[in-house]
């Protein structure tokens, strides 16, 4: 029989920097587009609550703006209905004995004014519309819209929703807040000199165009604190039509000091190059060291996340590369994903076709590990 002191790390309960988990397997943000209405609802709360023995449940995308609803079924915390919606949702996971965080995410020029409520803007750093095609419920596939380009107080105001956001997160239930600054989503769009072409304060040179984040970062903190907040990041990104620009080193360099400054509780850190399959030494060795600086300048809690295995994720716990390690897909269709992981048992296959179906099928209809022959 297996021993405790012969189990790897990721699978022992975890306690540093005041937050204590079970094991050090995350559950990562991942969008479903089941929320009828922007409302979350039994689907909801059943979903997560059978993937309730990951170390922590980082939710899907929540929008903290009408603005941020530009694709379908995106569940939102603007509103007194949607913060009532979600404590079904967080008392389901704290009654089978887990942590949820609220992934709050602002898609920027990402999705279609089609799929706004009314009053609602598509919005971005610059006038510059994503070059991809977007899912809407009314006419199905259509062209990404161009954005409105943020006024100095619209962005003032995008900074509120933030914070207004994560304070119903916690009036809600959730356990901390994770801000989207990845996959070339409202806060990464300014990061991005292809993208944000502004030639004010939040456009130009490193420090301008992470002055974005690091207000959000700043104003939720001082709402909810820093022991509940942590940020999500994915250096050399080229989701959502976002082209590699000469400083991105420096830009993570730059945040990853901010973010230390700030005291953050953690980074999420996605490995983009294993997760879009981009290939070449050059860019796997740029990430790498972009991944080594940020590790070194930022003292919180490290999370990685990107295609990894239970082999990568052991290989970094034992290393010390980093702190926990998130899961995306495989948790779709394998909801005791920690018990697979721990035991080495086949996980099963997502079917893509129902990612984001807004039906319960390929949501709550995945099984435990059923042993062959029973």
């Amino acid at each position: 029989m297996e021993t405790k002191k012969n189990i790897n790390e990721l699978f022992l309960p975890f306690e540093k920097k005041g937050l204590s988990l079970k094991n050090r397997i995350l559950m990562a943000p991942l969008t479903r587009s089941r929320a009828i209405n922007n409302l979350a609802n039994d689907w909801i709360a059943e979903y997560y609550c059978q993937r309730a023995s990951a170390g922590l449940i980082i939710s899907e995308t929540i929008s903290p703006s009408p603005n941020g609803l530009s694709y379908p079924r995106i569940p939102g915390l603007f509103s007194d209905e949607q913060t009532r919606s979600w404590r079904s949702v967080t008392d389901a996971v704290h009654n089978n004995g887990d942590k949820i965080y609220a992934q709050l995410n602002h898609p920027g020029r990402v999705g279609s004014s089609i799929n706004l409520p009314q009053g609602a803007t598509m919005v971005a750093p610059s006038a510059i519309p994503a070059d991809m095609m977007v899912f809407s419920d009314i006419k199905g596939l259509v062209k990404a819209s161009t954005p409105q380009p943020l006024t100095f107080q619209e962005i003032k105001s995008t900074i509120g929703e933030f914070v207004t956001a994560a304070r119903n997160a916690v009036e809600a239930g959730f356990d901390g807040v994770e801000l989207h600054g990845a996959n070339g989503y409202l806060m990464e769009q300014f990061l991005n000199p292809h993208v944000n072409q502004r030639d004010d304060q939040y456009g130009g040179n490193v420090e301008n165009r992470g002055r974005f984040i690091v207000e959000v970062t700043e104003a939720v903190a001082a709402e909810i604190g820093i022991n509940k907040l942590g940020i999500r990041f994915s250096p050399y990104n080229t989701q959502a039509d976002m082209p590699h620009y000469q400083d991105i080193q420096e830009t993570y360099s730059h945040l990853a000091d901010e973010m230390d400054r700030i005291g953050l509780l953690y980074i999420h850190l996605i490995d983009t190059v294993t997760r879009l399959e981009q290939s070449g030494a050059e860019i796997r060795n740029a990430y790498d060291d972009c991944f080594a600086v940020i590790r070194k300048r930022f003292k919180g809690l490290m999370i990685i996340n990107g295609g990894y295995t239970r082999e990568r994720a052991i290989q970094a716990t034992e290393s010390g590369a980093a702190d926990l390690v998130s899961f995306g897909i495989p948790f779709i269709s394998n909801p005791d994903l920690p018990y697979r992981l721990e035991h080495d048992l086949e996980l099963a296959e997502a079917d893509r076709a129902t990612f984001y179906s807004g039906t319960p099928k390929g949501f709550t209809d995945y099984s435990n590990y059923i042993p062959a022959g029973q």
